[in-house]
């Protein structure tokens, strides 16, 4: 990103030249909203740190909860998108589980401050309309999940479990890795995954 630089033209209020200037305001607020919460944080810091003014913020949203309800939507679309490309039918239950705990975890690291921001904003979301588009979303990336593990039950992959209950305690494992797990630190979020996969799959009992 280009910062304006004294003397050179460039003065606040005018956006640095970027690609996508909306994407840029949600991953900045994004950042800012993870480290600080939601309550915390302001559209003017957010534009002072992309040397916005704060009137230039509002050509691309109207307030604070606006950016908030797009950056659980961009979560949610990418982590939906992430997971079905990820898996393949073709494979075995326990592959294609494997893939989705990997794709998540993957798409976790790589959007962390969105992803912190999409699980403690979720319900919060102002938009009624987004928000049912939230939920839909949430819905199918679980739904893919309870798939995987129903048919896995079904060929005898897996033991008799409750695919529900079973998906919720798998998206525990991976959605909650935020708690503790920071990207470039220790294990890779994929490394993390595989191990989870292979507690899930096989178990404590040596």
């Amino acid at each position: 990103m280009r910062v304006a630089a004294e003397g050179d033209g460039a003065r606040l209020g005018r956006p640095p030249m970027m690609n996508d200037p909306r994407a840029e305001i949600l991953r900045q607020a994004a950042q800012m909203f993870a480290q600080k919460g939601y309550v915390d944080s302001s559209l003017s810091e957010v534009a002072r740190s992309l040397n916005y003014s704060k009137g230039a913020i509002y050509n691309y949203f109207s307030s604070k909860q606006e950016i908030y309800d797009a950056i659980i939507i961009y979560t949610l679309t990418g982590l939906n998108d992430a997971s079905a490309a990820a898996v393949k039918r073709e494979d075995p239950p326990a592959e294609q589980l494997k893939q989705f705990m990997v794709a998540h975890a993957r798409f976790l690291a790589d959007n962390y401050d969105c992803f912190v921001t999409m699980l403690v904003g979720f319900s919060g979301m102002a938009n009624t309309g987004l928000k049912d588009d939230a939920l839909a979303l949430r819905d199918a990336h679980e739904g893919l999940l309870r798939r995987i593990i129903a048919d896995g039950v079904a060929d005898g992959s897996f033991r008799e479990v409750g695919a529900a209950m079973t998906g919720r305690a798998v998206l525990s494992l991976l959605s909650w890795m935020v708690r503790w797990f920071k990207p470039g630190g220790g294990k890779s979020a994929e490394e993390v995954a595989l191990e989870y996969h292979d507690l899930l799959v096989r178990g404590l009992v040596a």
